[in-house]
């Protein structure tokens, strides 16, 4: 690859980095509107009981997750909050330099991936956090979405960025456990 093909991205790629772009920040405004609009509901962890959407499985509870997936890493925002920084930039050679935006899987799928960086960044950054709020909460993650199978079986709360993390990774997994071609555009599709 010269620089010349790096300079001047092909249409796909320009398109690519469209759709890319529009997820991340689309995925990213989405979540950050919903903790916001939520807690101002709501209040903070614990000021409210749970408000069931379907009762007994499906419902609204603040919480701040000070770790990461599960809770796992309590207390080391400013860790994770570098490794979102690293994958973030890796994520961005990996589609427009070493070209992966070729694939409009893969361009969807990182694009989600982005949308949830940034939004727990924003809260990791502790952007959120206010004076009068515990000093543990400004590198927490505000989660608000439960969802439990039985009083016994309680999935831990998340937020859309986690949502949008876990549906790019699915996609990822699926990509490379059936890494067929994706369909081509034929010279009918093109118009030609």
């Amino acid at each position: 690859m010269d620089e010349t093909d790096l300079a001047t991205p092909s249409p796909p790629l320009k398109s690519r980095a469209v759709i890319f772009f529009t997820l991340a920040i689309v995925g990213a405004i989405t979540d950050l509107c919903s903790k916001q609009a939520v807690f101002a509901w709501r209040g903070l962890p614990g000021e409210k009981d749970i408000w069931w959407v379907i009762d007994g499985y499906f419902g609204i509870e603040n919480a701040i997750n000070l770790g990461a997936v599960f809770g796992i890493g309590q207390g080391q925002g400013a860790v994770f909050a570098a490794l979102s920084v690293v994958a973030g930039i890796g994520i961005l050679a990996w589609l427009f330099y070493f070209r992966a935006a070729e694939s409009m899987w893969l361009t969807v799928a990182l694009g989600l991936i982005s949308g949830g960086i940034i939004g727990n960044l924003y809260d990791r950054l502790g952007l959120w956090w206010q004076p009068g709020y515990p000093e543990a909460w400004k590198s927490g993650v505000r989660d608000w979405i439960l969802w439990q199978a039985s009083d016994n079986w309680k999935w831990p709360n998340f937020n859309i960025a986690d949502s949008l993390l876990v549906v790019g990774a699915c996609m990822l997994l699926y990509q490379s456990l059936f890494p067929g071609e994706e369909p081509r555009r034929t010279d009918v599709d093109k118009g030609e």
